[in-house]
This record gives C-alpha cells, structure tokens and sequence, in this order.
C-alpha cells in the first residue's frame, strides 16, 4: 500500500521513563531508522533533538513541524502528547503517540509492538479522534495578564499551606455559585480520565461537546460535579484565598490575587490523534482502569 504519511516528525521524552535518557535515546533511534526504511522523511522536533543529542536528521520547531509534516509520531506518555498537541493544534497536524511506560489514554500503541501497528497506520490504516481544547485567560482589571491553552483541565487550586479558598463561578454571565473548596476543575472529556475522575467527576466520551465542572473536596457535600455544554464560557473569580493559583494541564501555572477572574472558553482549534484501526475508546477504559479483571 501506498504510504499516506511522508514527512515525520519525531517528537520524544527522556526522562523519568524505563532506561531513563539512553533508553529513550535508543528507542527514538530504532523508531526513526524503521521510518526511514518505510519510506518516510524523518524530522526530529527541536527540543528532542537538543535534549537526546541524536543527528543525521533534519531538525524542527514546531512552526516548521506544522509547515512541512504530514504526522508527529510522539515517543512519550499522555504528558508528552498533550505538551506537543496543544501546540500543533493550530496547524493541524495529526498525532500517533507510542507508549514506552504503561498503556496511556492517548499514546496507546506499546514500544515492544510498534513496528506492524505503525507500518499500517502510515499507509493509512487507523482511526481519527479530535479532540476540544480549552482558552483560558486570567484577568486582573479588565487585562488579561495569563493566556494559556488547556486539553485536559484547568485547575484554580488553594496554596500548599492555606486553607480553603471561595470561588464564585458563573457560566455565561449567570451567578451559580459561591464555593469554598480547596479548589476548582474545569475539565474537558479528555480530561475527565485525569484529576477530575480522582475528585469525583464523571467519564466523559471525548464526542460529546461539554465540559465538566469539578469542586475539590467542598466545604458543603452538595456542591457536586455538573455538566455543561462546552459552547458558553465559564468564570471563576478568587474571592478569598491566599497563595491561590490556576493551572493549565498541570504544565503552565498563573498565581492569582482576589479579585482575578480565569475564563475559560473552547478553543477553535482541535487536537487530531490517530490510533489504530479497531481502535476504541471503550477498550482504552478498560485496560487503563483495569476493568473486568478478578472475574470470569
């Protein structure tokens, strides 16, 4: 079959992962020269270049990446795929992500089995999943003074060593309500398998258009998780709290001071991830949270 993907970008992690920087290093090596023997152009992105010391391919930013790659293949775990989805997503570029820990919810294809799974996937052989991404901006007096983008969540947190904070939250110009709590998720489907299940929140599938509004550990046990249509926007205003911030996926972080309102509204812009053919996301539930297992 014809090759559908040409150009590749290598996108990878080095640390924390098994084989730490050199096992890393060797399993972009290995996946890079399969490529070349596939018949694809491999680009490495800039940072993995910088940070593995690999050469003899073309290096990239991400502009470049999104100017001239049909595909990022991303070596890594979800925290690798959501660093570089949020900042492909503006060019549309489609990510395949290969697993070198456990099974993630987006890097799915295992690092011991990748040759037969990708050899398909780049001739065309796979299933597309988009995924909603999240603006959020943090507004002190009429400015916005952070902007940032988020695909799982967006996290309004206590400090490590205060009490509670008081929230007030509106969702389209309308009061819902005033919540003490040691804090506040906004998370999209993707990020409803994250820190919002661990709170309570519910599985979201990643087709339906809402997000999820998720108090962490309330002062009041009838400020429960609500679902909403990912149409509107949502406020959150710091009322009371000291140390208090706003998290983005966990990777970029604002500090608040009363009064600062974060909004949040989808994004234009969507994250493409391919997986293989059959893929279903059912079946990722199931093995990443170890469903059915203990019974016949």
């Amino acid at each position: 079959m014809t090759l559908l993907f040409r150009q590749v970008a290598l996108i990878g992690k080095y640390h924390a992962v098994a084989g730490g920087a050199a096992g890393s290093r060797a399993a972009l090596e290995d996946i890079a020269s399969f490529l070349v023997a596939e018949g694809c152009q491999v680009f490495l992105e800039h940072d993995t270049a910088t940070a593995s010391g690999m050469v003899g391919y073309p290096v990239l930013d991400v502009a470049g990446i999104g100017a001239q790659c049909d595909v990022g293949l991303v070596v890594g775990g979800d925290g690798t795929m959501l660093g570089i989805g949020r900042q492909l997503a503006s060019f549309g570029v489609p990510l395949i992500g290969i697993n070198q820990g456990r099974l993630g919810f987006i890097t799915d294809i295992p690092l011991d089995n990748y040759r037969q799974v990708l050899a398909a996937m780049l001739r065309g052989e796979h299933e597309e999943d988009r995924r909603t991404m999240m603006q959020a901006c943090v507004m002190r007096g009429g400015d916005c003074v952070f902007k940032a983008l988020a695909m799982n969540d967006v996290v309004v947190n206590r400090g490590a060593t205060s009490g509670m904070v008081e929230l007030r939250v509106e969702v389209d110009g309308h009061f819902v309500a005033n919540q003490r709590a040691d804090g506040l998720i906004v998370a999209s489907p993707t990020g409803s398998t994250a820190y919002a299940l661990s709170a309570g929140g519910p599985l979201l599938h990643p087709s339906n258009p809402v997000w999820v509004l998720v108090p962490i550990a309330p002062h009041t046990l009838s400020n429960r998780p609500i679902v909403l249509p990912d149409s509107g926007e949502i406020a959150i205003e710091l009322v009371a709290g000291r140390d208090a911030s706003a998290n983005f996926d966990m990777q970029s972080l604002a500090s608040l001071l009363h009064g600062d309102r974060i909004l949040v509204r989808r994004s234009e812009h969507q994250a493409r991830f391919l997986h293989p053919r059959g893929w279903s996301y059912y079946d990722t539930l199931r093995k990443k949270l170890h469903w059915n297992e203990g019974g016949s």
